[in-house]
């Protein structure tokens, strides 16, 4: 090991954080070659704070108004950090050794001011490397006071909590991408797989609106031509009203984005992806009577 890789790299790490316990120890290990790691908690009650103490980093208490900012724009905007470069990583994410290496070399540039992080998704026992979800593209290093994360304001909470789970960075500069993958461990069961996208498709068919308007300067654009992220934006935006949704979506990850060559893992994620489809499509289409009878009530 050289030198240099001794040394604690002149980053800042932001760990956004509740009821983390299972995840938190290896998520920090993987990030331990930075110099300010800060774990922002809301109010765990499964051991997450202690974990993160006894690692040596700094936690932060998050109480939510249910207002903006949600976590982690608090904390960019809220956090005195010791560096110019922060890197966001959550609690079911690994930092690998090359992509550290990759991280060392891109905050010692001066001329981009973000990178893209690819992260590669751990599913029944094995990497998922196609399907459409490898690569996927996160801008997650960057220069801490150029970022923000972009705005969705929808109806209640929606199952989105106090945390932005769903929405993205949005950089004042330019970015670059990093070649090599982030490790997600997102899924280890189906069981899992089913509670977390029951709870996305709400938040989906509550966004809906706020995802597909006209971008401005606090949301993400849809455009054929820009990012990896905007052409999924514009890609969700084309499909919004297209007929057999689910079996178009399974069709697209199958076949178009060869989930194929994944094998059985590959087969399972793409029908679950058609049963994502199908539950956002309904939820979409009961929401309206559900606000109307919230505002009643």
């Amino acid at each position: 090991m050289s030198e240099q890789d001794n040394r604690r790299a002149p980053l800042s790490v932001l760990v956004p954080v509740k009821n983390e316990a299972a995840n938190l120890r290896d998520c920090l290990a993987s990030v331990s070659f930075a110099d300010e790691i800060v774990v922002v908690d809301s109010a765990s009650t499964d051991g997450t704070q202690e974990i993160a103490t006894a690692a040596g980093t700094q936690v932060v208490q998050f109480s939510w108004n249910g207002k903006f900012p949600r976590k982690k724009n608090w904390a960019l905007e809220n956090f005195p950090w010791r560096h110019e470069w922060v890197l966001i990583i959550d609690a079911d994410e690994r930092i690998t050794s090359e992509l550290e290496k990759e991280i060392r070399d891109a905050i010692g540039r001066d001329d981009v001011d973000g990178f893209y992080l690819n992260r590669r998704f751990w599913f029944l026992h094995g990497w998922i490397n196609h399907c459409g979800y490898f690569p996927s593209w996160n801008l997650r290093l960057f220069r801490h006071r150029l970022g923000r994360y972009e705005r969705v304001e929808i109806n209640g909470d929606a199952c989105s909590g106090d945390n932005e789970v769903h929405e993205h960075i949005l950089l004042d500069g330019r970015a670059e991408y990093l070649s090599a993958p982030m490790e997600h461990y997102a899924f280890p069961d189906i069981a899992t797989f089913i509670d977390k996208h029951n709870r996305y498709a709400t938040w989906e068919a509550a966004a809906r609106g706020q995802l597909h308007r006209r971008a401005g300067q606090e949301a993400l654009r849809a455009t054929p031509f820009g990012t990896a992220l905007e052409r999924k934006r514009w890609l969700k935006k084309l499909a919004m009203h297209a007929p057999f949704r689910p079996i178009l979506r399974f069709l697209y990850h199958y076949l178009w984005k060869q989930g194929f060559r994944d094998g059985y893992r590959g087969w399972v994620l793409c029908r679950l992806l058609a049963w994502y489809e199908f539950v956002s499509v309904v939820k979409t289409r009961e929401m309206p009577r559900l606000t109307t009878r919230q505002r009643d009530n």
